[in-house]
């Protein structure tokens, strides 16, 4: 018998796109449901062909557009649209700033149910593009097709690459020619590895099989004009090290601005290399940030904030809804490699940092050693594990917390020994508005919200930064 043909999705025409959604979708409304649609803006007339179909909700691809919206921005990058970053460039940037305005707004009042202020105008990008000091790229010998490529039905004798990996397909990798989020030594770099590459058979990494030379690479650059550049191996044997060797000099003559060439030599099953030796080829294994009078050594492990400008707006905004005097004791919570810390380390009496990753900590020890800075102490551990009353009856009681979790939010622990602390100003800096506004239902029972500062730190996604004064009330 039989089996019964997939029921053919509709296609819905004439359809105007009402407004921005998550994740970087816009969204429509047809008859009783809501259609996510991705690539498009609010005001857009278009053909959509639904890909998924639910009770409440579908969701489509725009298949023709009959008008294009005022909103609309025309994308910048030849990649846009297949390599599933950057979804906005298609909206006006003053548009992005509204919609991310309104996500935190609606995520602060449907989601924490507190009482507001009104929400101060969200602090723009001066940079929106090549604003990212940090990029990674991968290398897979299964290189994604485009639709146009499968279309054309081509055999393809190359299908290495080189860029980011595509979403929902673990193992292939869109082939990049160029990004525009850092400055363009990116593009030579990997444009240069990748020829390289061919011109000598290097071969690409293979997830699935977990073997192939060229595995991953990392750049990162700085405002004091370093440029830090590693890359990932899988060296089997004699032969592999020798070209590993080749290519890392080849970098060296051909890049004379890398000050930090470095590479990893990693045969697990997945590219993370915290546990992993770093070997230097040339300079240093270390690149420094400057922010005001201070120095940041960043590493090949290190944590810094990805856009080197706007996280200084971003922690002047932290430092001014501190209201430090110097006479406070601050608790630093989620301190990373202390940037926080000793950013606002001069107007405090003391300031304990804590974080959960042991090399973040050393590398904040270092920060506050080399600006010579003496009032800062830093622990490593589990936030909710250190963070309890016997730390807070040996250390004292904050006067502020500053605190700036991961985009899970804190832990209900963390919650319950920041109300025993009871201090008398948090600052609350968060990358996810919806997970903060659920922490700030929690304390709102003994703080008040009084201050709200959306800050940009990502144009062309749909992230939001976003920095919370309460006080006890």
């Amino acid at each position: 018998m039989a089996r019964n043909k997939k029921k053919q999705l509709p296609l819905l025409e004439n359809i105007t796109i009402t407004a921005v959604a998550a994740e970087g979708k816009a969204l429509a409304r047809v008859d009783d449901k809501v259609v996510f649609v991705p690539y498009v803006v609010p005001g857009d007339v278009v053909d959509l062909q639904v890909k998924k179909k639910k009770n409440s909700y579908m969701e489509a691809v725009a298949v023709s557009i009959h008008e294009y919206s005022q909103l609309r921005d025309t994308p910048f990058c030849k990649h846009f649209g297949v390599c599933g970053g950057c979804k906005w460039q298609c909206l006006k940037y003053e548009e992005q700033l509204k919609a991310k305005q309104q996500q935190v707004t609606d995520n602060l009042t449907r989601i924490g149910k507190i009482e507001l202020p009104e929400i101060s105008p969200i602090l723009g990008s001066k940079l929106t593009r090549g604003y990212r000091n940090k990029l990674e790229f991968g290398f897979s010998n299964k290189r994604w097709l485009t639709e146009e490529e499968v279309r054309n039905d081509v055999k393809y004798d190359q299908m290495n690459a080189v860029g980011f990996h595509i979403t929902g397909a673990f193992d292939k990798i869109l082939d990049i020619d160029e990004c525009h989020l850092m400055d363009d030594i990116n593009n030579r770099i990997r444009n240069e590895i990748r020829q390289y590459a061919f011109e000598n058979n290097l071969e690409f990494y293979d997830l699935r099989q977990n073997r192939g030379l060229l595995r991953s690479l990392m750049i990162r650059n700085s405002n004091t004009g370093e440029l830090m550049f590693l890359v990932q191996f899988r060296i089997e044997d004699e032969k592999a090290q020798r070209q590993a060797d080749a290519l890392m000099q080849h970098l060296a003559d051909t890049f004379p601005e890398i000050t930090s060439l470095l590479y990893v030599d990693n045969h697990k099953a997945n590219d993370t290399f915290g546990d992993q030796e770093i070997h230097v080829v040339k300079g240093n294994d270390y690149i420094y940030e400057e922010m005001e009078d201070l120095k940041f050594k960043v590493g090949p492990k290190s944590f810094y904030q990805t856009n080197t400008e706007q996280a200084y707006e971003l922690y002047k905004v932290a430092r001014d809804f501190a209201g430090l005097t110097g006479n406070e004791l601050v608790y630093d919570l989620y301190t990373g490699t202390g940037t926080i810390a000793n950013f606002v380390s001069k107007k405090a009496k003391q300031v304990i940092g804590i974080e959960y990753v042991p090399e973040a900590i050393e590398d904040a020890k270092v920060n506050s050693e080399v600006n010579g800075i003496k009032n800062t102490l830093f622990y490593a551990g589990d936030m909710k594990d250190i963070l309890n009353r016997e730390f807070i009856e040996e250390h004292g009681r904050p006067d502020v917390i500053i605190t700036d979790p991961p985009r899970a939010g804190m832990h209900q622990d963390v919650i319950d020994t920041i109300l025993f602390a009871s201090p008398r100003r948090i600052v609350y800096v968060s990358c996810n508005p919806a997970t903060q506004a659920r922490d700030l239902q929690l304390l709102d029972a003994e703080y008040k919200v009084l201050k709200v500062q959306p800050v940009d730190m990502f144009p062309h996604t749909q992230h939001v930064e976003n920095v919370v004064l309460l006080e006890r009330r």
